[in-house]
């Protein structure tokens, strides 16, 4: 079995195990985003992150869409 990468998430640092091989066993896999949503995040980082921080950001886009007053 191969040994995945430990990276650190692009955002806040904490190691990660990049299953990207493996998606469906990814702790990236648990957070279900919207195209809305990823392609928010791709315009922000362009590596791994972590789950905390996707559900983090994806209450960010949220937040953003349903206050437009608050992202300007």
């Amino acid at each position: 079995m191969a040994k995945h990468e430990i990276i650190p998430c692009e955002r806040c640092g904490t190691p990660i195990e990049c299953k990207a091989n493996s998606y469906t066993k990814c702790q990236c896999s648990v957070v279900y985003l919207d195209l809305n949503e990823v392609q928010y995040i791709s315009e922000l980082y362009e590596n791994c992150l972590c789950a905390k921080c996707l559900f983090e950001l994806q209450q960010e886009y949220r937040d953003s869409v349903a206050n437009p007053s608050i992202s300007q």
